[in-house]
């Protein structure tokens, strides 16, 4: 054997050493190329999660019966609260950024009197929710608590802040998935609480 034949079995024997060690890698590559697919589809080709459709428009919202925020005056989110009424259906949490950016409009969306705003708090601990509304404020005629997440499976909920615009007739009329800005209240929102009004009017 050659010094040469050597010097490749020897390289060989160093690439397998390696290998085993190489292969975890490769997964996580590959991985993280699909997730940067998927980032690249939703943020380029326009699938934005807020568009995604809900399989329950169209039809009659899910029961309420959550029991109230316990420290707040506010009662709890029943079918009675809501019954006969435009109502938005929030679902929020205080460990939930983007519920704190959407929440100053909520508090402006109040103040239009065609329309009742609930919350469902999701997944929180009721100090820290109770802090959320003394800091923020309160947009919401009820509040039912939600600690593990199964009022917001009923509501097919995809990722929070959410919201679901209900007609007095207890039918799901519009779905906003993550918060609201001026844009999406303006285009969206607000016409389709024109229309539902139009129509009890």
């Amino acid at each position: 054997m050659t010094a040469e034949s050597d010097d490749h079995t020897t390289g060989r024997r160093g690439i397998a050493r390696f290998l085993p060690g190489l292969i975890p890698l490769a997964i996580f590559l590959g991985f993280a190329g699909v997730a940067g697919k998927m980032l690249y589809d939703q943020d380029v080709n326009g699938l934005d999660v807020s568009a995604i459709p809900s399989a329950l428009i169209g039809k009659t919202a899910p029961s309420l019966a959550l029991p109230p925020l316990e420290g707040s005056s506010l009662p709890a989110l029943t079918n009675e609260a809501v019954r006969g009424r435009l109502t938005l259906v929030n679902v929020f949490a205080s460990w939930c950024v983007p519920c704190r950016q959407e929440h100053p409009l909520l508090k402006e969306l109040a103040n239009d009197k065609r329309l009742t705003i609930v919350g469902i708090n999701y997944k929180d601990k009721t100090d820290n929710a109770l802090r959320f509304l003394g800091e923020l404020g309160n947009p919401y005629a009820a509040i039912g608590v939600d600690p593990t997440g199964k009022a917001a499976i009923d509501w097919g909920v995809y990722g929070i802040p959410e919201s679901y615009l209900v007609g007095a007739d207890g039918t799901i009329l519009y779905k906003r998935v993550g918060p609201f800005d001026e844009r999406s209240i303006n285009a969206d929102l607000l016409p389709a609480i024109d229309k539902a009004s139009g129509a009890k009017g």
